[in-house]
């Protein structure tokens, strides 16, 4: 899998989200702090690691900010993506299962090593719910995208 991730701050954890990724053998691409050059501000980097979510450039991303919440907002910005800021396995569970999440959204300040390993296990041993009340939910969203949404 072809997995974008970005931070604001070249912090260990988000070093280890990459090579966690990485020893996972996920293809992994950079943005923000963590590739030389690039823009680090939370929202710009965010953006482009949804944006290759959005574009199908990458399976899915990993976004990183100091609290994860303004990650979470800029890559939610992005037509077709579906972050979720998660603290914990269970919640990355509940992410992809009940809303197909396609970008994580990590706090940087919050995430140990041991419990960024929880939250990877649980990521991706989750797949998206086939309830049809869970799919009807996440239909509604995607139409939200597209500004069709029933009122």
């Amino acid at each position: 899998m072809r997995i974008a991730v970005s931070s604001d701050m070249d912090e260990p954890v988000a070093r280890l989200v990459a090579d966690e990724l990485r020893e996972r053998g996920h293809e992994v691409c950079l943005h923000g702090a963590l590739s030389p050059g690039a823009d680090p501000r939370w929202a710009a980097c965010s953006e482009r690691a949804a944006r290759e979510v959005a574009e199908g450039r990458a399976d899915q991303a990993v976004v990183c900010c100091w609290t994860g919440t303004g990650a979470s907002i800029a890559a939610n910005k992005v037509p077709g993506v579906r972050a979720a800021l998660c603290a914990d396995a269970y919640t990355a569970d509940g992410a992809r299962r009940w809303n197909d999440a396609n970008v994580l959204a990590l706090s940087l300040r919050l995430t140990s090593a041991p419990l960024l390993r929880e939250i990877l296990d649980a990521w991706f041993a989750a797949g998206p719910s086939e309830d049809a009340e869970d799919r009807d939910n996440v239909t509604h969203v995607e139409r939200l995208d597209e500004g069709r949404a029933a009122r």
